[in-house]
């Protein structure tokens, strides 16, 4: 049974969409609003802050996956087993998350556990990761939220959804909502190798995804 827990979450949470020859990615079919709390000490990135509210329609697939005693609602031990499915889910995926410095990759740790809730009949997840490494903001830091397959839509509603705590003055701080059509006429030629290139890897949803911008 826990075999089948794990494979069922994983396919709700796209860690397992298959996707045919000459597609690019699935839309979305589960939806989370997002916040983020960026936490920086000592003018350096310290640890991200997540918060996922899904939707109720993932969520009451939740419920039912996951009520093993069939009470309609899930209780600690429940929530727990929830939340190590997808904190497992969701390891190959780097947790839905991006950073950069400086259009580099910046290497995050994968955090130490996940915590579920279920409030007025929505899904929560909670998380906290941490830098690999530690190092002083660049000059350009973006952070985001996204899921590589399409298959989750995870965003921020309203850009104050997005807090940085401690950000020295000398650095600023923007939201950023990239235009689907700028951005696609931006990226025409990944786009087209990714069409006829059924093992393309690029995350090419990542140039939709709402972003933290911080400059320093």
């Amino acid at each position: 049974m826990a075999h089948f827990r794990t494979k069922s979450m994983l396919a709700l949470l796209s860690a397992a969409v298959l996707i045919a020859p000459g597609q690019l990615r699935s839309h979305p079919h589960v939806f989370a609003e997002a916040r983020l709390d960026v936490v920086v000490e000592d003018n350096r990135m310290a640890a991200l802050r997540h918060v996922w509210r899904f939707d109720e329609l993932f969520t009451s697939t939740v419920l039912v996956e996951f009520d093993l005693n069939s009470d309609l609602k899930l209780d600690d031990e429940e929530l727990a087993t929830v939340a190590s499915v997808v904190h497992e889910s969701l390891a190959d995926f780097d947790y839905f998350q991006f950073v950069t410095a400086d259009g580099k990759d910046v290497a995050m740790k994968a955090p130490e556990k996940l915590i579920a809730d279920l409030q007025d009949g929505q899904l929560i997840v909670l998380f906290e990761s941490k830098p690999k490494e530690t190092r002083p903001l660049a000059s350009k830091t973006a952070i985001g939220v996204y899921d590589p397959t399409f298959y989750t839509a995870i965003d921020f509603i309203e850009d104050d959804m997005i807090n940085v705590e401690n950000l020295p003055a000398s650095c600023k701080q923007e939201v950023v909502r990239p235009d689907p059509d700028e951005a696609i006429a931006q990226n025409q030629q990944s786009l087209t190798e990714a069409f006829f290139d059924p093992n393309d890897t690029n995350d090419l949803s990542k140039m939709f995804a709402t972003r933290l911008e911080l400059s320093c």
